[in-house]
């Protein structure tokens, strides 16, 4: 083969490439835009862990305050999957 023989087949070849390339690109159907995700749940303002934080702000202080003997016997209580009434109905507290 001469070489203008194969360059005219390499034109040809690389033409039909570029057709066929735009045709695909040209019969795609683009996916639809995704939805945002929905924004996460915010539980509301935990009152306890409001009260756990001024508690671990006082320090040793905490140990005689009653409020804070009070929230982390409540916060014991939920940890350990019980009711509050469960703890005072048997006489712990």
């Amino acid at each position: 083969m001469e070489g203008k023989t194969l360059a005219r087949i390499g034109a040809i070849v690389f033409v039909a490439f570029a057709m066929i390339a735009t045709v695909i690109e040209l019969t795609r159907e683009d996916e639809p835009a995704r939805p945002a995700p929905a924004p996460a749940f915010a539980p509301a303002v935990d009152p306890l862990r409001a009260e756990q934080r001024r508690c671990q702000q006082l320090g040793e202080a905490a140990v005689r305050d009653t409020e804070c003997l009070a929230v982390w016997a409540e916060t014991r209580d939920r940890f350990l999957g019980r009711a509050p009434s469960d703890a005072a109905s048997r006489g712990e507290e």
